[in-house]
């Protein structure tokens, strides 16, 4: 009887049992939450972004489920990074036993306050630093957000990188540019080890009966099914100019889902939304439908999938 498929992969300096990895944000900063994901089988876990003061987020209705997908405006809701150390630290204690890495989150409205950040954030010890550049810079560009300027990218990944020793960053994009590729290609240029793609897409859901849109903040991320064909275009332009390990993150549910990202060029799959549609079991789900693919197809590891449609 063949032996199965290895799910096995390495992402930087970083070894993983399997290539899912739980999306910033899904399941916030609570430390047995995140343990709960580990134990369901995730390869890696992210907590939720955190920035440089506590944020309360927009107020309900901040999620709408439609035909599609799902829509959400959180706000960036989070304890701010001096509350969230020892949550991570916490986190971390509870999953290490379990080999799985805990990757921390962080957002900020200028450089000076992504530098505050990082130079907090590395008292939790994560493993890794997703470095969340979708949030606007309020100071020097009118409230573009980072990921949508080349240089305001570099001076992000440059700022943190300087703060943060030997602990990986990957930089997380933004969909709606107009060239993925070349900002990824300038932000690995100026440090960066890994690359997060992508963040949710803006969008809009209205009730007509009501006549306003259903979110209070009007527009929110766009994610589940409906981002995946964005995500895959983008990690596929990224993966064509970088050589460093993608996480491929954007409407990945099933199996097979994961296994087009891989083939799109992530080296990682990250996981956010199919905890809505499948539950916490959505990790085991998806591993299992991994595997039957890849046995189906004479697949014998991940490395084989990576980049494969290219």
């Amino acid at each position: 009887m063949p032996s199965k498929p290895f799910l096995s992969i390495v992402l930087g300096n970083l070894k993983l049992k399997n290539p899912l990895v739980l999306a910033s944000g899904v399941m916030g900063t609570s430390p047995t939450l995140l343990q709960r994901i580990a134990l369901a089988g995730a390869g890696a876990v992210t907590a939720k972004s955190c920035g440089p003061q506590a944020r309360e987020g927009h107020p309900n209705p901040v999620m709408v489920e439609w035909e599609h997908g799902l829509l959400n405006a959180i706000g960036l809701t989070n304890p701010g990074v001096e509350e969230e150390v020892p949550l991570l630290k916490e986190a971390k204690a509870l999953i290490k036993p379990l080999g799985v890495p805990l990757f921390a989150s962080i957002f900020a409205g200028t450089v000076d306050e992504f530098i505050l950040v990082a130079e907090k954030i590395v008292a939790a010890e994560p493993d890794l630093i997703e470095v969340n550049i979708s949030c606007p810079n309020v100071k020097d560009d009118y409230g573009l957000p980072f990921a949508a300027d080349t240089a305001s990218a570099v001076a992000v990944t440059q700022a943190v990188k300087s703060r943060v020793g030997d602990i990986p960053i990957s930089i997380k994009l933004a969909p709606n540019v107009p060239d993925i590729g070349r900002i990824a290609q300038a932000v690995v240029d100026a440090g960066a080890n890994l690359i997060t793609a992508i963040n949710t897409m803006p969008g809009m859901v209205i009730d007509p009966d009501a006549v306003q849109p259903v979110l209070s903040n009007k527009v929110g991320g766009l994610s589940g099914p409906a981002l995946k064909p964005i995500a895959l275009r983008c990690v596929a332009e990224i993966a064509r100019c970088v050589s460093v390990p993608i996480i491929g993150t954007g409407g990945v549910t099933t199996g097979q889902d994961a296994i087009e990202m891989l083939m799109a060029g992530a080296t990682a799959v990250g996981v956010g939304s199919a905890l809505w549609y499948r539950g916490p079991e959505a990790f085991t789900l998806i591993l299992k439908e991994m595997q039957s693919f890849m046995e189906e197809h004479n697949y014998r590891s991940v490395k084989e999938l990576i980049g494969k449609a290219l």
